[in-house]
C-alpha cells in the first residue's frame, strides 16, 4: 500500500515540476514584453502631444467647434461601449477587471433608460458578452498583445461613422490604464465626443501666451475637421498601447505566482512522499523484527514452527534449474 501510495506521490510531483517549467517560462516571456510594450507607449507619446498642439494652435487661430466629433447631444438615449481585453487568459484579473467594470456602466445606463451597444477589442470581451447575451456591433480580436495604428484607424472608423451619422449619441471606451509594473486600473471614460475643453479653454483666454503666428491653407475650420479623426485614432491607438502593457503585466504576475504555488505544491508532496517511504521502511523493519523474535522464542524451547532442513534440501535438490 505504502509502495503505491509512493508511486502517485512521484507521478504527481512530476506533473507539478512540468507545470512549473511552463509556467516560469511564460513569466520570462511577458517581463521581456513588458518592457517592448512601455517602449512602444513612450514612443507613441510625441505624436500624441505633437497632434494636441496642432489642435490648440487650430483653435487659437479661430477654428469652430462644429465639428460632428465635438459637438455634444443635448440629451443621450445611446451609449456605446468599446470594450478592450485580451485575446489570451492566464493573465489574472486582467480580462474580468475590465469587462465587469464596463459591464456595470452599461447597467447604470440602461437603468438610466439608455440602450447601450458594444464594440469589442480582444476575443476575452467577445465571449463573455456573446455567453450573456449582449447585442454586439463590432468585434475585432487577433492583436490585444501588439496593436498597431492600423488596428486603431479600423476602430475609431467603425464608431466614428456611427457617432456622426447620430445612431451613437455617446461612446464611452473601457481599457486597462497601465500606472507602473505593479499598477494597473481598469477605467470606463468618454470617447466621443472628443474632449472639447482645452479647445474652449484656448477661445475663453484669448489665446494669452507666447504662441506661433500661422498662416493656414485651408481654413483653420476645415483643417480641424480632418485632423480630429486622427485624434480620435491616436486616443484609442493610446489605450490599445496601455492595455497591452497592462495585460503582459497581469499575465507575468499571474505565472510568478502560479510557479510561486508549484514550488509550494511540490515541497509538500515531497514531504508527505518521504513520510510515506519512512512508514514503510518502519513497517519493514517492524516485520524483521518480529520473524526474528518468533525465530528466537523458537530456538529457546518452543515448538519449531520451521520446516526442517532436511527436506528443504532434498525440495531443492529435485527442483530444475531455473534459466
Amino acid at each position: 500500500m505504502a509502495g503505491g501510495q509512493e508511486r502517485i506521490l512521484r507521478r504527481r510531483i512530476k506533473s507539478v515540476q512540468s507545470t512549473r517549467k511552463i509556467t516560469k517560462a511564460m513569466e520570462l516571456i511577458a517581463a521581456s514584453r513588458i518592457v517592448k510594450a512601455q517602449q512602444r507607449v513612450s514612443a507613441a507619446r510625441p505624436y500624441s502631444e505633437q497632434i494636441t498642439e496642432v489642435i490648440r494652435n487650430l483653435a487659437a487661430a479661430g477654428a469652430g467647434s462644429d465639428s460632428p466629433l465635438l459637438k455634444e447631444r443635448e440629451t443621450v438615449e445611446s451609449v456605446c461601449y468599446v470594450v478592450v481585453a485580451a485575446d489570451r487568459g492566464l493573465a489574472g484579473g486582467y480580462n474580468s477587471a475590465v469587462i465587469r467594470t464596463a459591464e456595470r456602466a452599461m447597467l447604470a445606463d440602461r437603468q438610466a433608460g439608455r440602450t447601450t451597444a458594444l464594440v469589442t477589442v480582444g476575443k476575452k470581451a467577445y465571449s463573455y458578452f456573446r455567453f450573456r447575451g449582449y447585442e454586439i456591433a463590432e468585434s475585432f480580436t487577433g492583436f490585444s498583445e501588439n496593436p498597431t495604428y492600423d488596428d486603431a484607424r479600423r476602430v475609431a472608423q467603425q464608431v466614428a461613422e456611427r457617432f456622426e451619422s447620430g445612431e451613437y449619441h455617446q461612446v464611452k471606451l473601457a481599457y486597462t490604464q497601465f500606472l507602473s509594473m505593479a499598477s494597473q486600473r481598469a477605467t470606463v471614460g468618454t470617447y466621443m465626443p472628443l474632449d472639447s475643453s482645452s479647445i474652449e479653454a484656448i477661445k475663453d483666454s484669448g489665446g494669452d501666451g507666447p504662441r506661433a503666428d500661422y498662416e493656414f491653407e485651408p481654413n483653420p475650420g476645415e483643417i480641424l475637421d480632418r485632423l480630429l479623426p486622427r485624434y480620435a485614432e491616436a486616443r484609442l491607438f493610446a489605450a490599445l498601447l496601455d492595455a497591452a502593457a497592462s495585460e503582459q503585466s497581469a499575465r507575468q504576475r499571474a505565472m510568478k505566482s502560479a510557479t510561486d504555488n508549484a514550488e509550494e505544491i511540490i515541497t509538500k508532496l515531497s514531504r508527505v512522499m518521504n513520510r510515506a517511504r519512512q512508514d514503510a521502511i518502519t513497517t519493514e523493519i517492524m516485520e524483521i523484527v518480529g520473524g526474528a523474535e518468533a525465530l528466537r522464542q523458537a530456538g529457546a524451547g518452543g515448538e519449531d514452527l520451521l520446516i526442517d532442513e532436511t527436506i528443504l534440501s532434498d525440495f531443492f535438490q529435485h527442483q530444475p534449474l531455473a534459466h
